[in-house]
């Protein structure tokens, strides 16, 4: 992947070490969060919702802090993420403008194990997640190395793509969606094959195509092997792959996300035609 021309973003907040660095245990307690806090969250992974807990709300300023000393080994990881988020930026604030839609951006918060939210307490074990009260991406830098190692998909485009599904959230927060479907996201229908949070994630794994597909253009950043790592990544995601590998067999019934097959139809919906119009996920009759 070619990063030379990409910007870092200046809207970053790096909470790494702050909480005590790599092995603090945090106590929580309460109930866990509603269906759809879950959905708008947005856990990329499917994991169990009760791994995200109610804390306290409120908005985090968007700030550039340390909270440890001394370089680390995911520098590197923490520069290539801001890099990701810039050209998002870059890519989403000419589409939004061309449809009248004022473009702000979203923070991307790096941390170590736990964090407090705007939509409670975050764990690293949830994957990363975004939070629509406040406008933030959480990412714990460790999850690319279980990207490569426990999914099976490795390389610099899978680990943006996971960052641009997350962008993708916002630009759903940005554009409505998640104010428009808000009955369905938290209704009975909202979990399911066919149910809003599929079609929430599916639309969020399109707009990473979406754009994949500008910063390609702006950007030049596709090398050979980058798409297919990409698709490995949305592959290697889908529903009945998680539910597969953790218990052996599938439940419809309880997917959030989507299937293999696909998040990856939508990503490359997204990638070849670069449209956001391409992405109703919510209109579509078949996933």
């Amino acid at each position: 992947m070619r990063l030379d021309d990409l910007r870092p973003t200046e809207n970053v907040d790096d909470q790494r070490g702050a909480f005590g660095g790599y092995g603090r245990h945090i106590a929580v307690g309460g109930g866990g969060l509603g269906i759809v806090a879950v959905v708008l969250i947005s856990m990329l992974f499917g994991v169990d919702p009760g791994q995200l807990l109610n804390g306290p709300t409120g908005d985090t300023a968007t700030q550039t802090t340390q909270g440890g000393s001394g370089p680390r080994n995911d520098d590197a990881a923490y520069q290539f993420s801001r890099k990701i988020v810039g050209s998002a930026e870059d890519v989403w604030t000419p589409i939004l403008k061309a449809r009248g839609i004022a473009f702000s951006p979203a923070t991307l918060t790096v941390y170590d194990n736990a964090t407090e939210t705007g939509c409670g307490e975050g764990l690293s074990s949830a994957g990363p997640f975004y939070c629509p009260k406040e406008s933030h991406i959480y990412l714990d830098l460790s999850f690319f190395n279980q990207l490569a190692d426990q999914f099976g998909a490795p390389g610099e485009f899978a680990q943006a793509y996971v960052i641009a599904h997350e962008y993708g959230h916002h630009i759903q927060n940005l554009v409505g969606t998640m104010d428009k479907e808000h009955a369905q996201l938290q209704g009975a229908g909202a979990a399911g094959s066919t149910g809003a949070s599929v079609r929430l994630e599916l639309q969020a794994d399109c707009y990473a195509g979406v754009w994949a597909f500008h910063a390609n253009q702006q950007f030049r950043i596709l090398q050979q092997g980058d798409v297919e790592g990409g698709l490995r990544a949305a592959s290697s995601v889908g529903d009945d792959a998680l539910q597969k590998r953790g218990q052996g067999y599938v439940v419809p019934d309880s997917f959030t996300h989507g299937t293999s097959e696909q998040r990856v139809r939508w990503f490359k919906r997204g990638l070849a035609r670069g449209d956001m119009d391409a992405c109703d996920t919510f209109s579509a009759g078949e996933l």
